[in-house]
């Protein structure tokens, strides 16, 4: 699907917070076998019990969940780093496990993008003590169809600061990268 003015929303996940086998639902990568349900309607239980543990036993440490003052440092850097390329973010929120981004980018490479800016969040953490690695591989984008999904899109990501998140949208200033 080619998305409106090159507009995506994106997510993304933590190192080892949603595996193959997850009980809240998972995709195999290319979809290279059909798994039934999702987060809203969730696979049988114990179902794929023996694909979490061979996941499980595949991580090579523990999963990462980001401390609020991390998950801040990170979202910002997140937002300057895209900022930098010249990607358009209107509204990103992070919390201890998963990220949501709405964005406009230069190509239709967003995966692209979002990697330079896990790389550079990921350095801004870890020169402050984090282990790493701290992102998963990849992350989902989906293409923006029009301005009603960009507005909707925009509505959910903004919600997640009442769950806690850290949430920044354009109306925000951004601080100095020193800062």
């Amino acid at each position: 699907m080619i998305p409106w003015n090159n507009w995506y929303h994106c997510n993304g996940n933590t190192y080892g917070t949603w595996l193959r086998g997850d009980p809240r639902g998972f995709r195999e990568r290319h979809h290279r076998s059909h798994i039934e349900g999702d987060y809203r309607n969730p696979p049988q239980k114990g179902l794929h019990d023996a694909k979490l543990r061979m996941s499980h036993s595949k991580m090579k440490r523990s999963a990462v969940y980001l401390s609020r003052d991390e998950y801040e440092i990170a979202g910002l850097g997140m937002v300057q780093n895209l900022q930098r390329h010249d990607v358009v973010v209107l509204a990103l929120c992070l919390d201890d496990h998963h990220f949501h981004l709405l964005a406009r980018f230069p190509d239709r490479r967003p995966r692209w993008w979002i990697g330079r800016a896990k790389l550079h969040s990921s350095r801004l953490l870890v020169d402050r003590g984090r282990a790493s690695p701290i992102w998963a591989k990849r992350c989902r984008c989906l293409p923006i169809t029009d301005r009603g999904h960009q507005v909707n899109t925009f509505q959910y990501i903004s919600q997640h600061a009442d769950r806690g998140a850290y949430v920044w949208t354009f109306r925000d200033a951004l601080p100095s990268p020193n800062g």
